[in-house]
């Protein structure tokens, strides 16, 4: 297998040429936005705290690694694509255990182990096209939606849920995406794109909010 060999996952390619996917590369600009808007509220705050600053960073890294991938389109690049994503995940999931539901360090780390061993048994049992790739988010669909019920009924919990919520939506457009081809050529991978940037707004978001009243 070589790094550089092309991949073609999404509608809209339809040749390896750099920009032969416009829309589902330059739509990877919502991240951006996304990570611009949680660093303006991060800065209002006094504590300036690292580690949302470290997950503000990792969404930034998820537009251009994204951005990369639907440009460059090969197996290397599918690395600078799920590396940031994968990085957002667990970095998020320690978090929300550690400050929402104020779970003791040792057993965050546990769950968090025992999270990864889950999502990439997932991926062995589980083949790689079914879904069109999409059984690698699940596990991070049922951690939203465990978290945000947990998390009890209240701004923050709502707010978690409802990231959830249009997770799912982004999901179901993720997965479509080559089965509409036909009628639809640019495909709806793009949407996934503008959803996924909106559920992580509102994840950093409630993050900062929260660490900032508990301040």
């Amino acid at each position: 297998m070589s790094w550089s060999e092309p991949v073609d996952l999404y509608c809209e390619r339809t040749d390896p040429s750099f920009w032969a996917e416009p829309i589902n590369a330059f739509t990877n600009g919502a991240f951006l936005i996304a990570a611009a808007l949680a660093f303006a509220l991060w800065q209002r705050r006094g504590d300036r705290d690292p580690a949302m600053l470290g997950l503000i960073m990792v969404t930034a890294l998820i537009g251009i690694g994204s951005f990369a991938f639907h440009t460059l389109a090969t197996r290397g690049a599918v690395l600078l694509d799920v590396i940031p994503i994968t990085l957002f995940v667990y970095g998020y999931l320690f978090l929300a255990l550690r400050r929402f539901l104020r779970v003791q360090r040792l057993e965050t780390v546990g769950i968090l182990l025992a999270f990864i061993v889950a999502s990439e048994g997932l991926s062995f049992v589980v083949p790689p096209d079914f879904l069109n790739g999409s059984t690698d988010y699940l596990p991070p669909l049922a951690a939203l939606i465990t978290v945000g019920i947990m998390t009890g009924a209240n701004r923050m919990g709502s707010s978690i849920l409802l990231a959830a919520a249009l997770f799912l939506v982004s999901l179901v457009f993720r997965t479509i995406d080559r089965s509409v081809c036909g009628g639809f050529p640019i495909g709806t991978h793009f949407i996934w794109h503008l959803l996924n940037a909106a559920v992580l707004y509102i994840l950093l978001r409630t993050a900062i909010s929260i660490a900032k009243e508990a301040s």
